[in-house]
């Protein structure tokens, strides 16, 4: 048996959520994340591992971040689970570059570094947190509470236009525009070297990489995907300006298809990092910039869509962010 003392839940839970467990003879040779989900049946394995590799379980004092240790009999296990976030985002005022905006909904420049939504190591300062902040309670619940609004989204790194959702009419009508593939989006990319035809479409079904899970690929039985590109112009040797359009939205469908074709993006650390043999056709402070570039060279410069109430076409244009004009410039 193993003695298992529960966190109290009266009063305040935020005072003590620990839970302690004392190791018995039956249990000897358990792994610990076993174990643990056996007993305490609100908390998933995985959730279970999230926490001991998050340094939240210590045996007899001592912090334990191996899921796979094979406890002992006498060992005391203390988990500390962190206290439950508040599944509402609070309002939070930030600097928005908002280029239109009416009662039902608003566009804006998406900067770099701006997460769109909380989630897991990104439970505030997001857009939907300056959002909130900016058209007070309208937005309130817009779409679900942890994402009011939000009909598309763009990557933490990826700088651009978005539209969101100020009433929930605006938000069906939005979301079913995507999902119908009737937005008109197009994104420059940075690339390394000269993708050859100048133009064309990629078709590849994306879902994720066999080889890591937090990657995404071009895999048998993903989900299917259409990139359609063109080159802008070359950069120099070993680059160019490409203008990507999506006629689908998968997670990361540019980088992943760019790559697949052998012309991953500039600066993307998880689908492109840099080769030596990429770095031959360019001078030295164009393979300098190119190196050191600290995000993925990609940008949403258009955006266009009817409007869900006036039915009025609405178009959209931002022009390269100074980073990457700044890139361009040293490549060319």
């Amino acid at each position: 048996m193993t003695e298992t003392s529960a966190p109290d839940l009266s009063g305040d839970r935020s005072l003590d959520l620990s839970i302690d467990i004392t190791i018995e003879t039956g249990d000897a040779g358990q792994r610990v994340d076993r174990l643990l989900a056996e007993r305490l049946a609100d908390l998933s394995r995985s959730r279970l591992k999230a926490l001991i590799e998050d340094g939240r379980l210590t045996v007899d004092g001592a912090t334990i971040t191996n899921p796979s240790m094979r406890v002992k009999p006498g060992q005391r296990l203390r988990l500390d689970p962190p206290p439950p976030v508040d599944d509402r985002p609070l309002p939070q005022a930030m600097d928005l570059t908002i280029v239109y905006e009416d009662t039902d909904l608003l566009v804006l420049d998406k900067p770099v570094g701006l997460v769109v939504h909380p989630a897991a190591g990104n439970q505030d300062h997001t857009l939907v947190n300056a959002l909130l902040a900016h058209c007070g309670d309208s937005l309130t619940g817009i779409g679900g509470v942890r994402r009011p609004g939000i009909v598309h989204r763009l990557d933490k790194d990826t700088s651009g236009l978005m539209v969101v959702a100020k009433s929930e009419r605006a938000h069906v009508i939005l979301s079913a525009a995507f999902a119908d593939r009737t937005i008109e989006r197009a994104y420059w990319a940075v690339v390394w070297g000269m993708p050859n035809p100048r133009e064309g479409e990629i078709d590849g079904p994306i879902g994720r990489s066999s080889s890591n899970r937090k990657k995404m690929a071009v895999v048998a039985g993903g989900k299917p995907a259409l990139t359609r590109y063109k080159v802008v112009r070359p950069l120099g040797l070993g680059a160019a300006l490409v203008e990507c359009r999506l006629a689908t939205g998968r997670t990361h469908q540019i980088r992943v298809h760019m790559t697949e074709i052998g012309h991953p993006l500039i600066g993307d650390q998880t689908y492109g990092r840099v080769r030596s043999g990429r770095l031959k056709d360019l001078t030295p402070a164009a393979a300098a910039a190119a190196t050191l570039f600290p995000r993925q060279a990609l940008h949403a410069w258009l955006l266009g869509f009817d409007h869900p109430t006036t039915g009025e076409h609405l178009s959209f244009k931002s022009p390269l962010p100074a980073d990457l004009a700044g890139l361009v410039a040293i490549l060319e």
